[in-house]
């Protein structure tokens, strides 16, 4: 049977007109409710507020002194006083004045007392003196002085929030200055989401072999509810057609809008959409397939004034399309303004390719270099990645028929969340190690801290030549010399010694192709013999790739093309029998219980630029790389320092 992927690919544009037009006028009236104080925040008002007394509801003092009438004050200095009859009675807090104020009389109060009839000021205890029944007045004071009065803030009767604001702590303090005790507010809409897909299992709980932990369901939820809206989960539903239909029916009866995500089927075709062909009440399947990178498998359709959206299983298209399509419209529904947009210039610092066809969101990291300007990095993990969208600091748009955008291209990045990245103390742009984590670890705990860019060291090195970073950590040899990092700098760089690793050949164990004592004999060995060992590699432009293709000797045995960005991914396809033998570090190796075949021992420092050397977050690294008892962690974790 030929399988059918999607309906139409429709451009991004006309799948949101087609959307919106699906759903009738009415699809956004959810009614309100009333709710306790205490749990109003960020929920939206349904009707006009008024204060239902004044506030203040007395008049009152600013400040602890004196009750008085200001004409009796007048004149009073400190070079010629004016001596008030102390009143036999005070003003106590949170009750009225025990008596009326006579003219010349003073009486005590203290800050937020309620003002006796006949005074209208207040003079602060320091400009006074008691002696004896006397109070001894050294400054004059002017009617109303240090006086709040009745009704100055809120009137009762006035309107204090109307319909549509959100209620942030701010509004609630105000409310509850007020007198209210329940607020009625705009329902929020309830979104029922379930997680489709055999694979999955919750997390918490055991998993196998070719199982993932559902990263999707408690994403959205958590999305969800940052847009204003009610998550409803119901779980992970198995990629059965009557669990489908049930999960369908269970969202649609308890919720306003139903998410799904995932729809890779046992047969052909999307087994979701399918069920939502069937399923659903007119209009039902609206747009299926859309013109995006991340995002292509979006499916987009409504049970009457019902919307249901089948979101990718990737993650990161699952979040990126979220916010693309679904949370305008949960805004819309919940009665908030449309979430922020920052967009920043930045200027690509390398060559970004694209493929034509589809509008791509490329996810980019923003480091600025010497001049002030940004530089956008793209995060490469793709779609399947589930800490691309969490690591990104924005993402540009590249045009459908554009297939690669130049280096020092200027592009237009928008902020993830709509919110600007913070700056940072220290930023690395380099070469990635499980080092890091404990230099980085210290670092937080002396406050400071770190932004880092896994790019590779060539390209860390790069960055740090043209000043956009702070340091650059590298693992680079020269060939000519074996020599680690020293060669690669210029006059612009210097060195910040780091520490040591092992790098060599890592493989399963039990794999006897890889006993012996000398890696190049073994790896020579199995190039010679063994046609079928599968190699997995390191991406072009990691130090790591020099050492692969020195021990290869000019070799490209099966799985040389597969490039995997790091130590833990080399080792993951080896430990799962993807591949059977890559270079990575023994601490690694160590860690995924593989064989490891010492081949070198290299450098693993840091490029800084020398305008940036006295920066404080630099030498913080410094210090920390000098410290005893980092040192010590770092040979623990099993690094040479």
């Amino acid at each position: 049977m030929k399988q059918r992927q999607f309906l139409v690919v429709t451009d991004g544009e006309e799948a949101r007109a087609r959307f919106a037009a699906a759903l009738p006028e009415s699809w956004q009236e959810l009614g309100s409710e009333v709710v306790v104080l205490g749990e109003a925040l960020g929920r939206v008002l349904a009707e006009d507020v008024t204060s239902t007394v004044d506030v203040p509801g007395f008049d009152r003092a600013n400040l602890d002194g004196w009750a008085v009438r200001a004409a009796d004050t007048y004149g009073a200095s400190e070079a010629a006083p004016v001596r008030l009859r102390c009143h036999r009675e005070a003003i106590s807090i949170g009750q009225a004045a025990p008596a009326p104020l006579d003219a010349g009389e003073a009486m005590s109060i203290p800050t937020g007392g309620a003002l006796p009839r006949g005074a209208d000021a207040v003079i602060m205890v320091e400009h006074t003196e008691v002696a004896g029944d006397e109070v001894v007045v050294q400054r004059a004071q002017v009617a109303g002085g240090a006086v709040t009065y009745a009704g100055t803030d809120l009137a009762r009767g006035e309107t204090i929030y109307r319909r549509g604001d959100v209620l942030t702590s701010r509004e609630i303090g105000v409310l509850a200055a007020c007198g209210h005790a329940e607020i009625t507010v705009r329902r929020r809409p309830r979104v029922a989401i379930l997680s489709t897909g055999d694979e999955l299992v919750a997390p918490g709980t055991t998993i196998s072999s070719a199982q993932l932990f559902d990263a999707n369901g408690p994403m959205l939820e958590a999305a969800v509810a940052e847009h204003g809206a009610e998550p409803v989960p119901l779980g992970i539903v198995a990629d059965e057609r009557a669990a489908l239909v049930d999960g369908l029916h269970r969202g649609l009866a308890l919720a306003d809008v139903v998410l799904l995500s995932g729809g890779t089927s046992k047969g052909p075709g999307d087994l979701n959409v399918a069920v939502l062909a069937e399923a659903l009440a007119p209009p039902g399947v609206v747009v299926h397939g859309v013109a995006l990178k991340p995002g292509k498998p979006l499916c987009l359709a409504a049970h009457g004034r019902q919307p249901v959206v089948v979101l990718p299983g990737y993650p990161t298209s699952a979040i990126f399309t979220f916010h693309e399509f679904v949370a305008p419209l949960l805004r819309q529904m919940a009665g908030l303004d449309p979430a922020p947009r920052i967009s920043l210039s930045a200027r690509l610092p390398r060559r970004l390719r694209s493929d034509p066809g589809r509008t791509e969101y490329s996810l980019v990291n923003l480091v600025r270099d010497e001049a002030g300007e940004l530089l956008a990095y793209p995060v490469g993990k793709g779609s399947g990645s589930v800490t691309t969208w969490s690591r990104a600091d924005g993402y540009l748009r590249i045009p459908r028929r554009t297939e690669q955008v130049a280096d020092g291209t200027k592009v237009e990045v928008f902020a993830v969340g709509g919110v600007e990245p913070r700056p940072v103390d220290l930023v690395m742009v380099g070469s990635h190690c499980l080092g890091l984590d404990v230099l980085i670890s210290a670092l937080r705990r002396r406050g400071i801290s770190v932004k880092l860019v896994a790019v590779g060291s060539e390209a860390g090195l790069a960055a740090a030549q043209r000043g956009a970073c702070d340091v650059a950590p590298m693992h680079l040899m020269d060939p000519a010399t074996g020599i680690y990092n020293r060669s690669f700098l210029n006059e612009n760089l210097t060195l910040l010694e780091g520490y040591g690793r092992r790098q060599g050949v890592v493989y399963r164990r039990e794999d006897a192709r890889f006993a012996g004592d000398h890696v190049e004999a073994v790896v020579a060995g199995v190039l010679r013999d063994q046609a079928d060992a599968r190699l997995v590699n390191r991406q072009r432009g990691a130090g790591t790739r020099i050492l692969v293709d020195q021990l290869l000797g000019g070799a490209r045995p099966p799985g040389y093309e597969v490039e995997a960005s790091s130590h833990h991914a080399v080792a993951a396809a080896i430990a799962q029998g993807r591949a059977d033998f890559g270079v990575a570090i023994d601490v690694v190796a160590r860690d995924h219980g593989l064989g490891f075949l010492p081949y070198a021992e290299e450098r693993f420092d840091f490029a800084v630029p020398k305008r940036r050397q006295d920066k404080p977050g630099v030498v913080a690294l410094a210090e920390v790389l000098s410290d005893d008892a980092v040192r010590e962690q770092l040979r623990h974790r099993g690094f040479l320092a």
